[in-house]
């Protein structure tokens, strides 16, 4: 399973949910369908404008996770 570790790295740059959507100009919704993981799918586009905008890599919002280990 892929997790969606936004919510931290929102936290540790210091960032609020409307301050990030209106940076990469997408709705307060959709960021937060995007924060809890309910997203079926997240465009390119979308991954890039987050990774700017908190000036970080893919790797530091999604994660996988085998359902095993999951808690």
């Amino acid at each position: 399973m892929i997790e969606v570790d936004l919510d931290k790295l929102m936290l540790a740059r210091g960032m609020l949910g409307t301050d990030l959507a209106a940076a990469i100009d997408i709705t307060p919704a959709n960021l937060s369908i995007l924060k809890t993981g309910k997203a079926k799918g997240v465009r390119f586009n979308t991954l890039a404008a987050l990774c700017q905008a908190l000036d970080c890599q893919p790797g530091d919002i999604l994660r996988y996770v085998p359902d095993q280990e999951r808690k």
